[in-house]
Parts: structure tokens; sequence; C-alpha cells
């Protein structure tokens, strides 16, 4: 009598099907609340990134080796946003995967290269602003354009070459058959990765990440050494070379894209390394961590895309006079790509 009853609950993510996974809904309120949060942070991370990449790529006084690299950072959160999060969506409140298994390989493939691409990238914003603050007088003949688009195409290449042979040779499930076998059912979306790649895994998320700390550490110790410098020439009453207030004015305006960045860079730690400390523990563990707290370390790193274009907004003048004049339409009228948006 029980066993029959507990048949006729089973859900299934297909019903008719044999071999179908089973099914673990949220209520109907709790369904219509994720959808409502999951879908804004998705829309939040489309819609933000997206008019950061084109206020850098319209506005020729944003064109700078800088900027091209926060812009092609905007482009690995957009396509998170747009490619990942909608169907991670799905999958998180559903508890199925009604994509096929070709495109549950190539949505994972594209949910690791775009978060590693995101790692590198961040890196070197870190490296731009490290040479940019200890030396900002040569800091443009160090950091140039090409230097940039060597950047941005290590950032982009590596991660897709290391997602692919992850997702696509099957090398990181070697050892792990008798589990693959076990979570093989239709409707479930499962990678399964053993310990060696998890490791590599967390190495190429940690060494980036301790670069970036070890760099904005230093930088703010410069920042601050600057400062202090500063302070003692006007309180001493000195007069100042022109070169010497020119290079004043532009460490005082690098310390403060440092600072930007540098938050942006905490607000990537913060999202990533709980998730990235769970796929450690279940790894080593044998996967003893609840679904709700893989789902919730999981929606924490993704909406790490969408607060990047919130941190600008909220630390530069530029890029909300830049959306004011997107969202207005006023970006239509071929002259404003001249216009100046350090006016604030």
């Amino acid at each position: 009598m029980t066993s029959n009853f507990s048949q006729s609950a089973l859900q299934l993510c297909y019903e008719n099907m044999n071999g179908s996974c089973i099914k673990t809904p949220y209520s109907p309120g709790a369904r219509v609340i994720l959808y409502m949060v999951f879908g804004f942070g998705s829309v939040l991370a489309v819609c933000g990134n997206l008019l950061v990449v084109i206020s850098v790529l319209h506005f020729k006084q944003l064109h700078s080796p800088a900027n091209f690299l926060i812009a092609s950072l905007a482009s690995a959160d957009f396509l998170v946003g747009i490619s990942v999060m909608p169907f991670s969506m799905v999958r998180s409140i559903e508890s199925c995967w009604y994509f096929g298994d070709k495109f549950c390989s190539l949505h994972s493939c594209c949910d690791v290269a775009f978060c590693y691409s995101s790692v590198l990238h961040l890196c070197f914003i870190s490296i731009d602003r490290y040479i940019a603050v200890t030396d900002p007088l040569a800091y443009p003949t160090k950091f140039t354009v090409s230097v940039s688009g060597i950047c941005i195409s290590i950032s982009w290449i590596l991660p897709l070459v290391y997602s692919s042979a992850v997702f696509y040779t099957g090398i990181s499930a070697k050892g792990m058959e008798s589990l693959v076998s076990a979570l093989n059912c239709i409707g479930g979306c499962q990678i399964v990765v053993n310990q060696d790649w998890v490791l590599i895994s967390f190495l190429l998320f940690f060494i980036p990440t301790l670069v970036m700390i070890i760099l904005y550490g230093k930088i703010f110790l410069v920042a601050k050494q600057q400062a202090i410098k500063i302070e003692t020439s006007i309180g001493s009453n000195k007069a100042e070379s022109s070169s010497e207030n020119y290079k004043a004015r532009v460490a005082k305006r690098e310390r403060k894209a440092a600072k930007t960045l540098g938050v942006t860079v905490v607000a990537f730690v913060f999202s990533w390394l709980p998730y990235t400390i769970d796929t450690l523990i279940d790894a080593y563990m044998g996967f003893i961590t609840p679904a709700y707290i893989y789902e919730i370390c999981c929606w924490g790193a993704y909406y790490n895309s969408a607060l990047n274009p919130l941190i600008y907004a909220l630390f530069y003048p530029w890029f909300r006079k830049a959306i004011r004049l997107i969202l207005s339409g006023e970006i239509l009228k071929g002259h404003l790509s001249t216009t100046s948006l350090f006016s604030e």
C-alpha cells in the first residue's frame, strides 16, 4: 500500500519515458519567486553588460587599452547572462534538464569557459592597474592597445580550450565511470569531474585570484604613499613644477580607477569562492553538500556577472552619463561618439 502510494506520488522529468530522472519541484509560490529572482539576475547581466560594451566601443574618449579589457570582461559576463543563466534557471527550479544531452555539454562548456575568462580578464586588469599606479607616466608606453589585445586573446582562448578538453574528451570523468552510469538518466545534466580535474580547476581559479589580491595590496600601499607625499608637498608650500603637478593628477586618477576595479575583484572573489570551495568539498568528501547549498553557491557565482555594471554605475560618472545618452536615444546621433564623458 505504502509502496504503491510512493510510486504514484513520484514525479518524473518525462512521465511516459523509461529511464527518466526523478523530478523534485518546488511549490508553485516558491517557483514564481525563484523565476523572478533568477530571471532578474539574467536580465541585469545581459542589459547591464551590453551597456558597458556599447559605451566603450561607441564613445571614442573611452577607447583605451584598460577600457578594452573592461569591455571584453563585460562581453564574458553578457554571454553568461544570455547563454548560461536562463537554462540554469530552468534546471535549478524544475530540477530537470529539458534541452538535450548535446546542449547540456555545450552549456557546461560555456559556463566554465566564461567563468575562467572572467578570472583571466580580472587578473590582467589588476596588472594594468598596478602598472598605471606605480608608474603612471610610463604607463601609456607599457600597456598599449596591442598589449591589451594580447591579454584579451589569452583571456578567451585558454578558457575555451580548457573547457572544451574537459567536457568533450571525457578525460575529466576518468575513473568515475560507475558514478556516471548511476547519474545517467533522461532529463539530467550532471557533469562528473574527477578529483584531479577539480583540483586543476581550483588552481586555475586560485592562482590568478592570488595574483590579483597581491597586486591590489601593493597598489593600495603605493596609493597611500603617493597620497602622503602629495599632502606633504602641499603642507610645505613648496612650489612644484608643472611636470610634478601633472604626475600628481595622473596618479590620483589612476588610484581612483584602481579602487573601483579593486571593488570589482573583491565582488568576484566573494561571489565565486563559496562555489569553488563547495566543488572541492564534494569531490573529496563524496558529494555531501545538500542540493540547495550547491544551488545557492552556484547562483551567487552567476550573480557576479550582473554586479560589475552596478559597480561601474556607482563609481564611474562617465558610465552614468553614457547610460543616459544610450537610453535616451542620443547615441543615434553620429557626432556624439566624440562627446566628452568626463565633464561631471
